[in-house]
């Protein structure tokens, strides 16, 4: 299993209804101290890919999630 896979699968764990992105990174970090923002992010959308095939229903909140790290993300790197 590749690092993102093993972030994604975090996220998706990790990952609550309306949960700022903020929140997130920093939950996912306790799990992966060494991941960086994009990784994260990137776990984020992957893990919008699982969900989609296994968990329809649940796709919505992962998009919306995966969409506001990653706007926090080229923030960051402005």
């Amino acid at each position: 299993m590749s690092e993102i896979e093993k972030i994604a699968n975090t996220v998706v764990k990790l990952a609550k209804p309306k949960m700022q992105p903020k929140n997130l990174f920093e939950a996912v970090r306790k799990v992966h101290p060494k991941a960086t923002k994009g990784e994260i992010t990137r776990g984020a959308f992957y893990a919008v890919i699982m969900a989609a095939e296994k968990y329809p229903d649940t796709v919505h909140g992962l998009h919306s999630l995966a969409m506001e790290s990653r706007k926090d993300t080229q923030d960051d790197n402005q």
